[in-house]
């Protein structure tokens, strides 16, 4: 295959990357930024290392695992570099719907408040464990979350339970302890 060929290849995965898992990477970099105009340079930095790696892709694993690494990879070493206590997590695609009446916007507000503690505590985690947890958000198996983290499935599923027992038992006592290494 020539260049151009390469290139054009390149850009068509890409695309199709791009359209597909688009709002999966605009959740991601939500998850790992609070501020809209970092949000937006982490998202621009999770492309361009997504459409450059495509160049690259081989197809031995499935294109969603190559994004979901892709953009982990970029989404952790931008969020382990030095900043100013800024939290590294804020609410995955949580949206405020309209209040139908007080009782109801009472209880969207408790839920809101719920979802943005439990993110508060994912984003607390060590950044291997936050990244099994932001995957398992996306729904993704362990088999495939152990492809994008390079951990065996076995390993997953184990930190999967023991990291939900750890955010059930910290969301209830209201504690921080334990989730930083």
């Amino acid at each position: 295959m020539g260049d151009r060929a390469r290139a054009q290849e390149q850009e068509r995965r890409y695309l199709d990357a791009a359209a597909t898992f688009g709002p999966a990477l605009e959740r991601l970099a939500r998850a790992y930024e609070r501020d809209a105009d970092k949000r937006a340079d982490l998202l621009q930095d999770i492309h361009v290392a997504l459409w450059r790696s495509l160049g690259r892709f081989d197809g031995r694993c499935s294109l969603r695992t190559w994004v979901y690494r892709v953009a982990h990879n970029t989404a952790t070493s931008k969020a382990l570099r030095p900043r100013t206590n800024a939290p590294t997590l804020v609410a995955i695609d949580e949206s405020l719907d309209s209040l139908a009446d007080r009782a109801a916007g009472e209880q969207h507000l408790d839920r809101t408040r719920a979802i943005e503690r439990l993110h508060d505590l994912i984003g607390r985690l060590r950044p291997l464990d936050r990244q099994v947890m932001l995957l398992y958000l996306e729904q993704l198996d362990a088999a495939s979350i152990a492809e994008v983290t390079g951990l065996s499935t076995a390993n997953v599923s184990t930190r999967v339970h023991r990291i939900k027992q750890i955010l059930i038992r910290q969301f209830h006592e209201g504690s921080s302890d334990g989730t930083k290494s």
